[in-house]
Formats: C-alpha cells, structure tokens, sequence
C-alpha cells in the first residue's frame, strides 16, 4: 500500500537506509515528491536537511522517468535539498536537469555558473531562457556555449552582460552576422558596443583561416567590392489589401506595437510592415513606400517617431529596409533626429508637411511615366 501520511513516509524512510529493490525505492520517492507539494506551509529547511541524504541514495536507484518527477517538484521550490538539486541540475539526461535549470530559484549563481562550464548545449540553453541571468553566469555561457546559447542570451531581456561578456561576443561577431544584428538591436547594449559592431569591416574572414601577408612584388588583386544590399521589392495592392485587415486588427486591441513592428522589420514582412507604419502614423501608404526608399533617413526617422515607435525600433527599421549598410555616422545623425524631433512635428510633416508633398509629387511623376508609356 502506498504510504499515504509524512509519519508514513518517514517510517519507510528509516528502512531505505538499508539496501531495497528498485520499485520499492520508485515508491519512496514517489512519496517524498508527494510529501514536499503538500508541505509548503511548514518549517522547509529543516524538511529539506532531514530529506536531502535520503533523497541522494534514492536518485542513484531509480529510473530517469522517476528523477523527471522529483525535478519538476523541486524545481517550483524556493528551499530545496541543495546536494540533490546540484546532482539533478548536472544530471546528463536532459529532462531531469532542464526543469531545474529553468525555473528553480534555490539554485545558487554558483550552481548555474558551473553547470554552464561544465555541461552540454541543452544544459545551457535551459539556463539562457530563465527569467533572470546573473552576469557572472551570462559569461560563462558566453565562454562556453555556441551560438544558439549567445544568440538566446541575446534575446533574453533578463540577462546581465558584463563589459567581459560584450568583449566575447564582439569577437565571436566578427565570423557571425546573426550576433552582430541581435546584440546591434537589443536594448540596452551600451553606445561603445554597437560601435565596435558596426565599425567592423564587412567582408568576414573565415574562422579557420587567417589573412595572407602581403607580398610588395605582387601585383595588386583586382578590385571585387562586395555587391550593395537590394533594396525590397515595394509590394503591391494585393499584398496591402491581405495585410491590412490584420494590421487594423491588431492596433485596435493595442497589440501594434514596438515588439510586433520591430518582428515585421526583422522578419522582412514589407506588406506589414509598411502597413503597420501608416496606421500607426496616420500617413498614407505612398509616404511610408517614399520614406523607405528615400536615400536619405530623415523621413523614415520622422515617420517612425511620429508612430510613436522607440528607437530600438525605429533602428531595426533602418537596419533592415535594403540598401546600402547604415554607417555609425549615418546611425548616430539618425538617433540625434529622433530624439530632438516633437511628436506633433513628426506628425505634420509625415501627414501634411514637406514629406507628404515630395511623396505626392513622385507618385504623381510615376504615374505619368507610365501613362507615357503606356500610350
């Protein structure tokens, strides 16, 4: 029969000092798990001390399946046996450390520190997606994981990076296009950062291979610049008409925002995007279609302040619109516009004032082009 009572429980624990079969210890456990989800109201340290020796002769004679569970019920507890927690969070079998890794607040920043020095990626990527990352883990994980672990670092607002942990992933950036734009784009990357990311030269030199020396009697190598970026192809009709619905949908229950917005950029969604942009702005879809395309940024800067997008936003807009790449002078000018620029100005203007009548006037010539053309 299964002990239904902690005085139970605590009798059979007293017997599994000495040797017992495997099913015998499955059921111990099973009602130890039992015993810590319905003691939550009583004194836990002393439970967890009384439990913890118990707890560490039971892991190592019973099957994974029955670890997955004891993981999942430390794993929702602020106190917990500490020497079962380090064993279960290094456990190699991934569904029993995983849980704990994730979510338990009793482990300390030392235990998450070494695991993530010492274990394998799905260890790591467990501790890169908690809701708070201490620096000193955030560096160990850099250190030692690949870049799936930098890359989810990145993405995680909850993650503390020290100056040493920027310094690594700079340098893993350089053979990795995809760091550079995540750490360029997530807010809260110090100004010094983003500079070093964007001043670095474009063409990349593989990992395993290091630049020629040159050789003063050879002639120079002819010239092979790298080809610009193509700017996106504007959508047509159809393509507004099939993301309008959608868009208006989801401005009128206030999910249009910085985090959907800066996706469309990021995701290359044009319809949406310049969708979005006009509901947001009020402008209609030929000024957005012009800003984007303008050579100069000033207007796509006025257009995404007067959506009252942020400038993290507002960055991965300018970031990702094709063309030729934003320079650190370019981005620096661009920064500077949107924070002096008034709301109501950026407003006017995109609506009404000098961008709108540009707009009208090269829409205008484009039509009699074609009409030209046409005939």
């Amino acid at each position: 029969m299964m002990a239904n009572s902690p005085a139970d429980i605590l009798v059979e624990l007293e017997e599994a000092v000495a040797a017992c079969p495997p099913e015998r210890c499955a059921r111990i456990l099973a009602g130890i798990v039992r015993l810590l989800a319905t003691s939550r109201d009583r004194p836990q340290e002393l439970l967890v001390n009384v439990l913890d020796g118990v707890l560490l002769r039971l892991t190592g004679r019973v099957a994974p399946s029955a670890l997955v569970q004891l993981s999942r019920a430390l794993a929702d507890m602020d106190v917990a046996p500490q020497d079962t927690l380090r064993q279960l969070a290094s456990h190699e079998h991934q569904d029993v450390a995983c849980p704990l890794l994730l979510k338990s607040h009793a482990l300390s920043t030392a235990d998450l520190e070494a695991v993530a020095g010492s274990c394998g990626e799905r260890h790591q990527l467990a501790i890169a997606a908690r809701d708070q990352i201490e620096a000193v883990v955030v560096e160990a994980l850099v250190k030692r994981g690949g870049r799936a672990v930098c890359l989810a670092l990145i993405g995680n607002p909850g993650a503390m990076f020290s100056d040493a942990a920027y310094a690594l992933l700079v340098e893993t950036s350089a053979a990795d296009d995809a760091v550079t734009k995540a750490l360029a784009l997530r807010p809260g990357t110090p100004d010094i950062v983003v500079r070093k990311l964007l001043s670095a030269s474009p063409g990349k030199i593989p990992a395993n291979k290091t630049p020629a020396k040159p050789n003063a009697s050879a002639a120079p190598p002819a010239s092979n610049p790298e080809p610009a970026p193509v700017p996106p192809k504007r959508p047509c009709s159809a393509d507004y008409a099939s993301a309008r619905p959608e868009i208006v949908a989801l401005n009128r229950v206030g999910k249009l925002n910085d985090s959907t917005v800066n996706r469309f950029a990021i995701r290359g969604e044009i319809a949406n995007l310049f969708t979005a942009l006009s509901v947001l702005s009020g402008a209609p879809i030929e000024i957005v279609e012009h800003v984007m395309t303008d050579d100069d940024c000033e207007g796509l800067v006025m257009a995404c302040r007067a959506s009252r997008l942020n400038w993290q936003t507002t960055l991965a807009i300018l970031s990702n619109r094709g063309g030729a790449r934003l320079s650190f002078a370019e981005r620096e000018r661009a920064q500077h516009i949107f924070e002096t620029l008034l709301l109501s100005t950026s407003q006017w203007t995109v609506r009404w004032g000098e961008i709108a009548a540009n707009a009208s006037t090269s829409d205008a010539g484009n039509r009699g082009v074609k009409m030209g053309v046409s005939r």
